[in-house]
This record gives C-alpha cells, sequence and structure tokens, in this order.
C-alpha cells in the first residue's frame, strides 16, 4: 500500500492544502430486497467512454464534472480511459478495464445468480474532481434520474 509520502511533491502539497469535505449524516438506505432479487448499476470514477462518446475534458479546472452512460452489453475492453489523476499508477487499469470498471465480473455473477440483472446502463465519471460544487448541485441528481429511470435498485460504485 502507497503512502502520502511516496506522492510527488506536487501532489503532497495539493493533499495538504486541500478543503476535505465531510458527510454528516453519512447517506444510508436499508435494502429493501436481497442483493440477488436487485437490479445493479455499476459506477466508476475510471473517466471511461464508451465507442462514439466524448472523451472527459482532461484539462477542465477543477475537474470534468459531467458523466457518461456506458451500455450495459459494451465490451469493456473497447471503453476509452480519460482519467487524469497522477495519484496512482494507470498500468493496470489500461490493461484490463475490469479492475475500475468490472462489468464483466458482475456479468458472471449475475449469471450465477448471485446478483440479480444488471441495468441496461452503468455511469461512469471523471476522477480528481476538486471542486465538486457542479457535480453535487447538477450532476448527481442527473445521474440518479437516469437510475432511478432505468429501475435500478443499487449501485457499486467504483471509485479511483
Amino acid at each position: 500500500m502507497a503512502s502520502i509520502s511516496d506522492l510527488p511533491l506536487k501532489h503532497r502539497l495539493f493533499l495538504g492544502t486541500y478543503r476535505w469535505r465531510a458527510l454528516d449524516p453519512v447517506p444510508f438506505a436499508r435494502p429493501r430486497k436481497p442483493l440477488s432479487a436487485m437490479t445493479l448499476a455499476l459506477m466508476t470514477t475510471g473517466g471511461l467512454s464508451a465507442p462514439g462518446q466524448p472523451p472527459f475534458d482532461e484539462d477542465a479546472r477543477g475537474g470534468d464534472s459531467s458523466f457518461r452512460l456506458i451500455p450495459g452489453d459494451v465490451d469493456v475492453s473497447d471503453l476509452a480511459i480519460h482519467q487524469r489523476s497522477e495519484s496512482f499508477d494507470h498500468s493496470g487499469f489500461e490493461a484490463d478495464r475490469n479492475l475500475g470498471f468490472p462489468l464483466d465480473r458482475l456479468r458472471e455473477m449475475s449469471s450465477r445468480g448471485d446478483l440479480g440483472p444488471l441495468a441496461s446502463r452503468h455511469l461512469s465519471f471523471m476522477g480528481s474532481i476538486t471542486a465538486p460544487g457542479r457535480l453535487i448541485k447538477e450532476t448527481a441528481p442527473a445521474a440518479a434520474e437516469q437510475l432511478l429511470a432505468d429501475g435500478v435498485d443499487a449501485v457499486l460504485l467504483v471509485p479511483l
């Protein structure tokens, strides 16, 4: 496991001065049915886009707060990565998209009956959003509306 001291100086300085936000109380909802009966969506902050979708803007000041709807039948290896963070080694993720977007593993679990059906669409956000105001006020509610429209009961968040 890496520690903050392993990061380049500019990242250590940034982390030392960043105004972290706290959630109090932490949002939580008790499941109303077993996971095997829930429709599950996948959400990543890997900055993935499907073929034909525009890339995330890696140069947007404060981070690109938009999201991409990833089709449920996508070939995971076809997803493009636009994750701008320099705080982790991207080589594993680039070699196997399932490390940051484990859709193939969820498909296997769903086919065995360990999970309920998977949603027809999943979500990808850009990670390393240092100015989250627009994300909180506009993007997250719009993404939640998409999930509700798709009948999603639960979301697996894979933060990168």
